[in-house]
């Protein structure tokens, strides 16, 4: 079987205006944080692409400061955000990797990956706003494993205007 392997993978679209980029044409929007509940909403989001035939766009935000950064500080840090960036460009291609070895058969799709600056929620319903589906898993990264669904799919579910599709965990057994 083949994978798509880190070295050899595809390129990652960085943007740092935190928005992805505009004029492609509707696709599977698969959010990926590099969580479990990410990778099986990708590997989903595989399937959604291929069965109707359209591309497929990865994409993870990353907010490395939340609540902004203050005056004169953003400067100071730009060399941390660039590695944090691209070590979630690194990540994605991983999943990519990991879920591709995982299938019965490579997902054979067009297939681009994204990383944006912002926040998570907004940036992701930013980018839903043009695509024909939404896969997200039911939490990502997020501290409250208790809760049904985590803040991103919660929001994805009440406020993105494409359909939206929600990954649970696979049945253990």
């Amino acid at each position: 079987m083949a994978s798509v392997s880190p070295e050899q993978s595809v390129p990652v679209v960085l943007s740092v205006l935190g928005q992805p980029p505009t004029g492609r044409p509707p696709g599977v929007l698969a959010g990926c944080d590099g969580s479990d509940g990410s990778l099986w909403a990708l590997d989903r989001a595989m399937t959604e692409a291929e069965l109707f035939g359209l591309p497929l766009y990865v994409l993870a935000v990353v907010n490395p400061a939340p609540a902004g950064y203050p005056p004169g500080m953003a400067e100071l840090v730009r060399e941390s955000v660039e590695t944090l960036v691209e070590s979630m460009a690194d990540g994605l291609r991983r999943a990519v990797a990991a879920v591709q070895g995982q299938r019965a058969r490579p997902y054979a799709g067009e297939l681009s990956l994204h990383v944006v600056l912002g926040n998570v929620i907004e940036v992701l319903l930013e980018a839903s706003t043009r695509q024909h589906t939404l896969v997200v898993g039911t939490r990502g990264n997020g501290g409250f494993a208790r809760l049904l669904l985590g803040s991103v799919s919660s929001a994805a579910v009440h406020h993105a205007v494409c359909p939206v599709l929600v990954v649970p965990a696979p049945a253990a057994g």
